[in-house]
């Protein structure tokens, strides 16, 4: 996942993000699969989704992360992508996918230094146009899981709108979220705020941290992919029973 930006690399992403108005996600993607005019985005609605009460246990989930030209979905490009299917008992690292990508927007010097894809690489990639029927069927039937969803669902969301003219909708487990109901939906007591203690960070590899997971090298799409898929399990294992309905946890 990539933060170009200095100053904002110094704070947390921002939680605030427009989440589509859906408590009924299998009613949704019905509603969906008959307005889709776009054959393969209409199949992957038609395939549905797990019902609300699903357990965990039972969902089919795929971790997904996004390299980025910027931090704005309206402006910027998916420069790769990664994803790997999974489960909340493992992860399915032979069936992981990764894709390098030409994005529409221009692909800045600052950007290269983030996530190491260089331009001629870019040249020679694919649009997404012509990976996106692949991309679909590997999310069909699943439940997304990443790391802050501001980037995941609202760029997917925007560059369909720029290809075939239609967006895209979907629910996700949000693993800093998760973190966030520990960390950030508390207020800080006040000894805390009289000695200026910086809030817990609930970026990805501080994260992760914290559940004594290893340290993987950053802003490699399917890397990131990975290394949020294995804190979702270990935010499982440590604070959800594998029962526990999939609606507690998806947004």
């Amino acid at each position: 996942m990539l933060y170009l930006n200095k100053e904002k690399l110094q704070n947390e992403p921002s939680m605030a993000v427009q989440d589509p108005d859906v408590t009924d996600w299998p009613q949704r993607f019905s509603e969906l699969a008959m307005s889709a005019g776009y054959p393969a985005l209409k199949a992957y609605y038609a395939a549905g989704i797990v019902a609300p009460d699903t357990p965990l246990a039972d969902v089919p989930l795929v971790a997904l992360d996004f390299e980025t030209t910027s931090l704005n979905p309206q402006q910027g490009g998916i420069v790769s992508i990664g994803l790997v299917p999974m489960s909340i008992h493992r992860i399915q690292s032979s069936e992981a996918r990764h894709w390098v990508l030409k994005p529409r927007a221009r692909l800045s010097s600052e950007s290269v230094v983030v996530h190491g894809i260089t331009h001629s690489e870019v040249e020679a990639a694919p649009d997404l146009i012509r990976i996106l029927d692949e991309l679909l069927e590997q999310l069909r039937g699943k439940v997304v899981v990443v790391h802050h969803r501001g980037i995941e669902r609202a760029f997917l969301n925007s560059a369909l709108k720029a290809r075939i003219r239609e967006g895209i909708e979907f629910p996700v487990i949000d693993t800093m979220e998760l973190e966030a109901r520990l960390y950030r939906n508390k207020r800080p007591s006040l000894w805390a705020r009289l000695i200026g203690r910086k809030p817990v960070s609930i970026r990805l590899a501080q994260s992760r941290e914290r559940y004594h997971l290893p340290f993987y090298r950053p802003h490699h799409a399917l890397t990131d992919a990975i290394a949020c898929g294995e804190l979702l399990l270990a935010q499982v294992a440590n604070r959800f029973d594998p029962q526990t309905p999939i609606s507690e946890l998806w947004r």
